[in-house]
């Protein structure tokens, strides 16, 4: 397993397009992705999961990746945030 925060980039924090860009993202990979905000762990693969982190503008998330695709789905997860979801 890996884990690494991740800062929310976007002005607008995570709503429903980056939701569904990151859940479809990770849902790409067979690891187990979840995010960790405080005290809510939430499988990333999930779009109102995602959406109930309620991650505004420089929120950290903390990133889990667990499985045969860990380093990938991390390196993929943290260039959309890199990104600003684009």
């Amino acid at each position: 397993m890996i884990s690494k925060e991740l800062e929310v980039l976007n002005r607008a924090g995570i709503h429903a397009r980056p939701a569904s860009e990151i859940a479809k993202t990770a849902s790409s990979f067979r690891s187990d992705i979840f995010f960790i905000k405080e005290n809510m762990k939430i499988n990333a693969k999930s779009i109102m999961g995602v959406i109930t982190l309620g991650a505004t503008y420089k929120t950290k998330i903390l990133c889990t990746c667990a499985g045969e695709d860990e380093a990938e789905a991390m390196a993929a997860l943290e260039s959309l945030f890199e990104r600003r979801f684009e």
